[in-house]
């Protein structure tokens, strides 16, 4: 991403978190409230609360409360299904959608909604300006790319229109399987475009702030909580469980757990929130829930940074890694070592093999590379965000590989959102990093690296790599397709190694199903915020 655009990113983001500091301070003198409906903890502060901006999934899961799209995920297996749209049609090349929208939508204001405010959504996204690090999955669009790379500038070049006040015509480069999946990422969902013209950077800010999804935003409170509560106006009001929610910033498992034994939150949701010298005892409690979901922890190189511009050494750092004593000493949950990125039960995908655990072959790479036994290897840093999980994974890897290689990692644990940019600017060597699939898609992982991507953050390009992720998407065959992304995959994770993969995320998440209902185990750790309720006590 170009400088500039980050700058300008980092300037809107402390200018926001200035104002709601300010704002939770006043906070303190206003009236006694009254107590929500259900309390979530939510791992940590979100970034931003803008559709466009977020990418954590913390923050897309109370933004996913707030904003819609045209189709959104059911909450027992994650699938799209209807959202602001009610139905749509699909032309027979599979390159064209016609979504017909419900004719009751409203924001929360009460003003009515169109197929002009989506279309002003997405490209609004799309807009160089904006900055946007998920805009990829804006890509399939004709000409958005182009648009977002600033080759072109008409915007009604993109494949987006707005035929009548009902209907959005979306006209996509080739046919993509999971295009409707990709219309319920909350990059896509429709924002105001009247408050976001009125106020500028500051639009979140406004209050009353119009919102298309479930849930009004009542107030964000730095270090403290965010209230939601039930928009009357939606078009499913009648379905919204709880009236309302508050959704607590902690990233502490011990003041997470804490605060669950206590009463006073009903849901903890991640794994990360559990003390994980506890894991083993508590995963025998009926009120914590184990699942399967599409999910991987891994390492980031920057590529951009010696030593590790030589691929020679990210093979051999990785092949050093035994992933096994990670999940065995440290996560404890029952996780699979991972030797590819992409998570197996994938839809349609089997990764292909990975490079193993072989210290041996370590050695001799690093040699090549011009550091025999670890002699003449820089120090360098290892980044990652507070959280004792993260430390332990970074104080096992720094052991593994002075143990194996010789060579020495200093640690640098950083506040989450610090952590965030650093990692996007490329200021780091190493990094903790994870993805989370939007969608159950090989693609929901292996796009992220292409050549460009705003979560790529490794500086790492491959034409060949970026040919093959394009022709797989292209690809009507799903045999053919597979294959097509297993020979992108083995470059990613196998050649070049910009990344190291550890282990398949196992979710975790606690409450007391006698007293919480609407939450379900399913692949993507997804969780509607508008069907989950608590279960009101018999008399």
């Amino acid at each position: 991403m170009p400088f500039a655009k980050r700058a300008r990113r980092i300037f809107r983001r402390a200018r926001f978190l200035l104002y709601w500091s300010v704002v939770a301070m006043a906070a303190g003198c206003s009236r006694r409230e009254p107590p929500a409906d259900l309390v979530i903890i939510n791992n940590v502060e979100p970034e931003s609360l803008d559709p466009a901006l977020i990418v954590a999934q913390a923050d897309m899961r109370i933004v996913s409360g707030m904003f819609e799209g045209l189709t959104r995920l059911e909450p027992v297996q994650a699938h799209a299904v209807p959202g602001l749209a009610e139905s749509w049609d699909i032309s027979p090349d599979g390159k064209v959608y016609t979504f017909h929208l419900r004719t009751n939508l409203c924001w929360s204001t009460g003003e009515p909604m169109t197929s002009a405010d989506v279309v002003y959504s997405w490209l609004r996204a799309l807009d160089p300006k904006t900055a946007s690090r998920y805009v990829e999955q804006l890509y399939y669009l004709k000409n958005a790319e182009d648009f977002n790379n600033g080759k072109i500038t008409n915007a009604e070049l993109v494949g987006v229109s707005a035929p009548d006040k009902y209907t959005v015509r979306a006209e996509l480069n080739s046919p993509t399987a999971f295009f409707l999946d990709v219309c319920a990422i909350p990059t896509l969902a429709v924002v105001p475009r009247q408050t976001i013209e009125k106020y500028g950077d500051h639009w979140l800010m406004a209050r009353p702030l119009p919102v298309s999804g479930a849930f009004d935003l009542v107030a964000w409170r730095l270090n403290d909580k965010i209230r939601l509560k039930k928009n009357p106006y939606y078009w499913d009001a009648t379905n919204t469980q709880a009236e309302i929610i508050d959704l607590l910033p902690v990233g502490s498992p011990t003041t997470a757990l804490n605060l669950y034994e206590r009463g006073q939150v009903d849901v903890v949701w991640d794994k990360e929130l559990i003390p994980s010298s506890l894991v083993d005892v508590l995963l025998k409690r009926p009120d914590f829930h184990k699942f399967n979901y599409l999910g991987t922890y891994f390492v980031r190189f920057n590529v951009t940074q010696k030593p590790f511009n030589d691929r020679r050494v990210r093979q051999a750092l990785a092949l050093a890694v035994d992933k096994e004593r990670i999940t065995k000493r440290i996560t404890r949950a029952g996780e699979m070592a991972a030797e590819h990125l992409v998570p197996p039960g994938t839809h349609n995908y089997q990764p292909p093999p990975g490079l193993g655990h072989d210290p041996e072959r370590a050695r001799k790479l690093l040699a090549e590379a011009g550091y025999p036994g670890g002699k003449g290897f820089p120090h360098f840093e290892y980044l990652f965000n507070a959280s004792p999980i993260h430390e332990k994974i970074a104080v096992e890897l720094q052991q593994m590989w002075h143990d194996e290689l010789g060579i020495e990692m200093e640690l640098r644990q950083v506040e989450t959102q610090v952590f965030w940019g650093m990692q996007q600017r490329l200021e780091y060597q190493m990094s903790k990093s994870s993805w989370a699939g939007d969608y159950d898609d090989a693609n929901t992982f292996l796009a992220m690296f292409v050549t460009g991507g705003g979560n790529n953050e490794t500086g790492w390009s491959n034409p060949h790599y970026d040919e093959l992720i394009a022709a797989a998407n292209n690809e009507l065959d799903t045999a053919k397709r597979e294959k097509l992304f297993q020979q992108a995959e083995t470059i990613l994770d196998h050649d070049e190694m910009p990344i190291i993969p550890l282990y398949v995320y196992l979710g975790i998440s606690y409450f007391d199903t006698n007293k919480v209902t609407g939450i379900w185990p399913n692949m993507l750790d997804d969780h509607p915020l508008q069907s989950v309720r608590k279960i009101k006590p018999q008399k």
